[in-house]
């Protein structure tokens, strides 16, 4: 399984807008985050990504990639199928082909 840290790489705008339902963009916030003290949560998916591009520890992490399924948080159903199949098996960057 591979690891990168995606305050040093971070996902792409395009892997965001993709993966990112807009019906239910602020599962893919990391709500909890301080920033939130100072300022409210986003109120659509283009202000949750445009704040997620300034500030990736916004994003809720891990990001799990497994072919064509992504997982944004921890998931512990996602984490041990992948696990019985081999470990990530071709995880990669989120936005990198």
């Amino acid at each position: 399984m591979d690891q990168i840290d995606i305050n040093k790489t971070p996902p792409t705008r395009a892997f965001l807008e993709k993966h990112i339902h807009a019906a239910r963009f602020l599962d893919f916030v990391s709500t909890r985050s301080p920033v939130f003290k100072d300022r409210p949560l986003p109120k659509s998916k283009q202000e949750a990504i445009d704040l997620m591009m300034e500030n990736p520890n916004l994003i809720k992490r891990p990001i799990l990639i497994r072919g064509s399924k992504v997982t944004f948080g921890f998931d512990r159903d996602a984490y041990m199928v992948s696990e019985r199949e081999g470990g990530a098996g071709g995880a990669k960057h989120p936005g990198k082909k």
